[in-house]
């Protein structure tokens, strides 16, 4: 079984099933967790699992495997009164998962760009494209995202096509320039500092980063590629909180 498959099994019988028994099917006995909800363990989340209300579904939108990262984006429901759109990475070992990042926000219903935080294509296509498209991404990152080098931005993004899911930012690189400017007249300037993971299959790219919006936060930037440019993006942005319920840090 590809990891990929050993993820999708896993995140099915987990949250699909709501079966704690699969904890010691799929869960590594050194399971090492970064998110901000739950502390290290396959008994945390037997725990957690447990614990999943009646309610509770997982709906996927997107995978992305990458050697032994896969990448999921999808939407939580049943976690509180609102739904999270979260990206979830983990890192598979021996067939089990070993490792988890993640990052969760809430479903924003009524968008700037009139898309929903997580629809468009949900296929890889393009797989002989992955290295290339990783090169451009993580470029992309490093000198417009981290190095605010803007002037070089249509280096790297499409003048034509820019599709944008970020609830507050309209298509194009003009409609992320609004949304930033009002973000800035907030006191909330876009900024990264460092880029922890880059995540490619085909024509997706996932950046990891962390930065400042305000508050420290982490960055999930979800890109789609066509004809060596992005075209459509897909994030999500979550403060680190002071104190997390493990020793590992969120990255």
């Amino acid at each position: 079984m590809n990891n990929r498959d050993v993820v999708l099994q896993a995140v099915d019988e987990l949250f699909g099933d709501k079966d704690p028994a699969a904890v010691d099917r799929w869960v590594s006995p050194t399971y090492k967790q970064h998110s901000a909800l739950a502390a290290d363990g396959p008994e945390v989340m037997r725990e957690l699992v447990s614990s999943l209300s009646g309610d509770f579904r997982y709906e996927r939108a997107r995978v992305i495997a990458d050697g032994d990262l896969v990448a999921l984006h999808g939407v939580y429901h049943g976690f509180g009164p609102t739904p999270l759109v979260a990206f979830d990475v983990f890192r598979v070992e021996n067939g089990k998962l070993a490792e988890h990042w993640d990052a969760l926000a809430p479903v924003v219903e009524a968008t700037v760009s009139g898309r929903s935080q997580t629809d468009g294509p949900t296929q890889v296509s393009d797989p002989g494209a992955t290295e290339a498209n990783r090169k451009l991404v993580a470029e992309y990152a490093e000198k417009v995202l981290k190095g605010a080098e803007y002037s070089v931005a249509t280096d790297y993004t499409s003048t034509e096509t820019y599709l944008q899911h970020n609830p507050e930012a309209g298509d194009g690189l003009d409609g992320f320039g609004v949304a930033a400017a009002k973000w800035a007249a907030q006191g909330k300037n876009v900024v990264y500092e460092t880029i922890h993971r880059v995540v490619a299959e085909g024509d997706f790219v996932l950046v990891q980063a962390e930065g400042e919006f305000g508050v420290p936060v982490v960055y999930f930037d979800l890109f789609r590629l066509a004809d060596g440019k992005i075209v459509e993006h897909w994030d999500v942005i979550q403060q680190i909180p002071a104190e997390l319920p493990h020793s590992n840090g969120l990255f």
